[in-house]
């Protein structure tokens, strides 16, 4: 009598804010990260994963439901001066998995405002908040005075947020593996978010004279909509320089390396247990962080790679093809369907706005698309809506309320020149606008019901003189 196959483990790992360009693996910026790069290694790594949203809550909802946050509710951040709560409705891959007979776990961040874990499908959940008492148990009498542009925190790495979050990690990974069920860990750290505060020996790992400059620090923001400039003066950077900037990325770089470390501790238990065949290990970020980039700090109020472009690595020894994925992902999007997939669980056929990718990693052929979209609606300094579109070689930005921007990424990664006045790319950006307008549409953006003309129109922007043209016409001659 043959035995029936055991279903795989998932063990999810998500860090907050981490740069795509910022892992060892990416081949970006000297960051060590030995652990992350293996998991690449032994799986898929994507290269063009971008996140459905560069915020913090909204990328999470759109992960668990599976959905644009334009549609399900979740449209910035709910605890930063906008209050908002997610919609509890429609299908949960999350209950699907749990009612497939896993048992459930999730260790960390939980930002979906107005529901819980457990309507999720977790059984149990150590919080952001238990973690947190932890560390201040352990740095009593600490008074950091750097704010966001970090420090070095005094506590030893064991009581660092990184290594608390890991540790818990493991212990749920030892209860969950004597559960003798197929198991779901979902561990939710909310580091390398700024303030990089990292631990010895990760605190003085990366010399700030050696730092190299960003692709796109050498910023003058002309020809870009104001409100990039206007963020210097709502964060005070105007007169920050990258004498100054280079050593908030150097913390940032450590605190990476920290996390690295953290997921080495997590990924050596999963090997000591002998789960590690058995089990789908997923990495990725729901945004990265501007840390200096463009002069600017955080992430909001703008659509460059540094905070759409993410980390994405998924591993399953013996079923997942090893290899570089140049198709394009949206991220946190696609995670759900694809996860399904690979674990034979049926959805809905219209649960999600992703799509699975299963099939493409089990066969070792490119996955995703053919474009990839983000989208932004404001934060703490105002409401701004902003609509984005890349090829991998041409990246238009759709500001409803200011001019647009278009990126040549070949001629300039670092974003710098905005192009969009330039006649040379017109038959591109109205390709583009369409392709825009129809994804949209797709996920029931309701700003297109008032403003998509704009792109199905051809709207152009040059300075402050704008007008319409319709498909087919001829722009009038440059004054």
């Amino acid at each position: 009598m043959q035995t029936q196959k055991r279903k795989p483990n998932i063990l999810f790992i998500m860090y907050d804010q981490q740069r795509y360009d910022c892992v060892g693996f990416s081949r970006g910026y000297p960051v060590r990260t030995p652990h992350i790069d293996a998991v690449a290694e032994r799986g898929a790594w994507f290269e063009r994963a971008y996140t459905p949203i560069p915020v913090c809550a909204p990328a999470r909802q759109a992960l668990f439901t599976g959905r644009r946050p334009e549609e399900s509710g979740g449209l910035w951040n709910p605890h930063i001066v906008f209050p908002l709560h997610s919609r509890l409705e429609g299908f949960r891959w999350t209950n699907a998995i749990r009612d497939a007979g896993y048992a459930t776990s999730l260790v960390g961040l939980w930002e979906l405002s107005g529901c819980t874990p457990s309507d999720y499908g977790f059984e149990r959940h150590i919080s952001r908040a238990e973690l947190a008492a932890e560390h201040e148990a352990n740095i009593t009498g600490v008074n950091f005075t750097n704010g966001f542009f970090g420090e070095s925190d005094p506590a030893p790495l064991e009581y660092n947020n990184t290594h608390i979050t890991a540790r818990r990690a493991v212990d749920e990974l030892r209860r969950l593996h004597d559960t003798g069920k197929p198991w779901y860990l979902h561990l939710d750290c909310p580091e390398p978010h700024l303030p990089c505060r990292p631990s010895a020996p990760f605190d003085t790992m990366y010399d700030p004279e050696t730092v190299p400059v960003w692709a796109g620090f050498n910023e003058n923001f002309e020809g870009k909509p104001y409100i990039r400039k206007q963020q210097l003066y709502n964060w005070g950077l105007e007169d920050r320089g990258w004498d100054e900037w280079r050593k908030t990325v150097a913390l940032y770089y450590g605190i990476i390396s920290q996390c690295d470390d953290a997921v080495g501790r997590v990924t050596a238990e999963l090997d000591r247990l002998g789960e590690r065949e058995n089990t789908v290990i997923i990495y990725t970020s729901d945004h990265g962080d501007m840390c200096g980039s463009h002069r600017l700090i955080d992430k909001h109020y703008n659509m460059y790679d540094d905070i759409c472009r993410v980390p994405l690595a998924i591993e399953w020894d013996g079923h997942i093809i090893p290899r570089r994925n140049s198709g394009f992902t949206h991220g946190c999007l696609d995670l759900g369907p694809t996860l399904l997939g690979l674990l034979g669980i049926d959805c809905p056929v219209d649960a999600f706005h992703g799509a699975d990718l299963s099939d493409a990693l089990i066969s070792g052929r490119d996955t995703g698309g053919e474009f990839a979209v983000s989208t932004y609606n404001g934060q703490q300094f105002g409401l701004f809506c902003e609509r984005m579109i890349t090829d991998g070689r041409l990246k238009y930005v759709w500001n409803l309320t200011d001019i647009d921007e278009l990126y040549d990424l070949d001629r300039d990664p670092g974003e710098l020149c905005n192009r969009i006045n330039d006649d040379a790319y017109a038959g591109r950006v109205k390709e583009l606008r369409v392709k825009l307008h129809d994804e949209l549409k797709r996920c029931s953006d309701g700003i297109i019901g008032w403003t998509g003309r704009q792109l199905t129109e051809g709207r152009k922007l040059r300075g402050n003189a704008e007008y319409y043209l319709p498909q087919g016409g001829t722009p009038p001659a440059r004054r």
